[in-house]
């Protein structure tokens, strides 16, 4: 009996296969694209709550995170479990940040910017045109079936991605960034998970929401900004990635600082554009890596230019390098 299962099981498995392979990349393709509307819906519209691991290298970090929805408002609520406690705390574009550890409370925008687990736009138009999506297997993940998607990038000046989505909601349980030698640059991956149901809504307060007169307040008042009229402009950027949003703000108790978002639908690259320090040395090009985040330091003229991104080195560097200011007219 136990044999003939194990023919019965095959023989399914090869009916699978075949037709998986009669199927028409278009429809592969567009299946696979459902998938990730899918996980954005369910990472914006259900309300969550779960632990999950980040690893990159041999190094790893334990956070919990509690997302709850009500009609067209979401809080939400990121703690580290492990080391020095913190806390971010997102509300539309606002993010707090609680950081005991310097007493410090850190209020900024984060327009444009996406993470664990809600890491893909609504618009997947530039994630399909810089990516081919392709649909694998099912596996588990903390428990839940899951459909795997693999992203595979158009070229070099982008990582690649693979995608672990629940079959029955659609929730991204597990994320792994991948090289160009598909090596594992980081990887995010949920240990347990709540999806939907109740969840008390003081998971998402912060516990340090009473401050004494020790704690500091650094408010970014980053506001948006039309950063060319001062004479800053991206002469070239790699294929693909366009510009999501333009600022100023206040970074390191210095006020006036340039911030362009640059997209690739899936990737995010940062540009600050800060006066330098009179007083300190002018830093020479340098290029430094933790985990898929690669930062190139540059100065031009009084100013340093750091670009901060989830992408190859080469892409990070170019888009740095091709900083520009001309002094308007």
């Amino acid at each position: 009996m136990l044999r003939l299962a194990r023919v019965l099981c095959a023989a399914a498995a090869l009916i699978s296969a075949y037709a998986y392979a009669q199927s028409t990349p278009a429809t592969q393709s567009a299946d696979a694209l459902a998938w990730l509307q899918r996980i954005y819906s369910a990472t914006q519209k259900l309300s969550y709550t779960g632990t999950f691991v980040y690893q990159h290298g041999d190094e790893s970090e334990t956070s919990r995170i509690t997302r709850i929805v009500q009609g067209n408002t979401a809080r939400e609520k990121l703690e580290t479990l492990d080391g020095q406690p913190r806390e971010i705390v997102r509300s539309g574009d606002e993010v707090v940040f609680y950081l005991p550890a310097s007493l410090t409370v850190k209020i900024d925008r984060h327009a444009g910017q996406r993470s664990f687990p809600a890491i893909l736009p609504e618009q997947l138009k530039d994630v399909s045109e810089n990516y081919t999506i392709r649909k694998g297997a099912i596996d588990r993940v903390a428990g839940y079936d899951c459909q795997v998607l693999t992203l595979e990038p158009r070229d070099k000046m982008r990582y690649g991605q693979k995608l672990w989505a629940d079959v029955a909601t659609g929730m991204l349980l597990k994320a792994k960034t991948l090289n160009d030698r598909n090596e594992v640059m980081e990887q995010f991956t949920f240990t347990q998970i709540q999806i939907g149901g109740t969840i008390d809504r003081d998971r998402v307060k912060p516990r340090f929401s009473k401050l004494g007169p020790q704690w500091r307040i650094e408010n970014a008042r980053a506001v948006e900004a039309n950063l060319a009229e001062a004479g800053w402009t991206i002469r070239s950027r790699p294929p693909g990635f366009r510009k999501i949003t333009e600022m100023t703000r206040t970074l390191g108790g210095t006020s006036g600082v340039g911030h362009i978002v640059l997209s690739d639908g899936l990737a995010a690259v940062s540009i600050f554009i800060e006066p330098s320090v009179a007083s300190l040395p002018q830093p020479r090009a340098q290029l430094s890596r933790q985990g898929a985040i690669n930062v190139f330091v540059r100065q031009l003229g009084d100013h340093r230019i750091t670009v901060v991104g989830e992408a190859p080195a080469e892409s990070v560097r170019s888009i740095a390098n091709a900083v520009e200011y001309r002094k308007p007219r």
